[in-house]
């Protein structure tokens, strides 16, 4: 792309920055960046081969980083905070859980929640179950055997 060219480059970065906004995880904004990095250097008057170097090193460079940075932050969470509070409690099924027909509800403290057998056993109501984890929005639960 000759150096006149530069506002491609803008526009390229105006377009992958605006997609930024309605994306998860800061993936577009390094090439966004880069866009810009690069459209200066265009403008500088630098040729097609300059243009490229400078969008490839500037996008791995950023993105490298903003992986390092992300990582740091969202490490898995510990044990205790979300729905993963409720893993080791016990409840009451209040709707036979079948995983292969998709159904189950259970009632933990004040609250209903979807469930799923983590054995894959039919539950039935009224039955007292243990957390064992957490999958989306349902519960995964064992049975309590008598004497537990």
């Amino acid at each position: 792309m000759p150096a006149e060219y530069w506002w491609i480059w803008m526009i390229f970065a105006g377009l992958l920055i605006v997609g930024e906004i309605f994306t998860f995880g800061f993936f577009l904004l390094p090439f966004g960046i880069g866009a810009i990095v690069t459209g200066l250097v265009a403008l500088a008057g630098f040729g097609e081969i300059a243009q490229w170097v400078a969008f490839i090193v500037v996008s791995t460079v950023l993105f490298a980083v903003s992986r390092l940075f992300a990582d740091r932050f969202s490490k898995e969470q510990p044990p205790g905070i979300g729905a993963d509070r409720f893993t080791g409690q016990r409840c009451i099924v209040l709707e036979e859980i079948n995983n292969a027909q998709g159904t189950g509800r259970i009632r933990l403290g004040q609250e209903e929640w979807r469930a799923d057998s983590a054995s894959g056993d039919i539950i039935p109501p009224g039955t007292t179950v243990l957390v064992t984890g957490v999958n989306g929005t349902h519960l995964l639960v064992n049975r309590v055997e008598e004497g537990e």
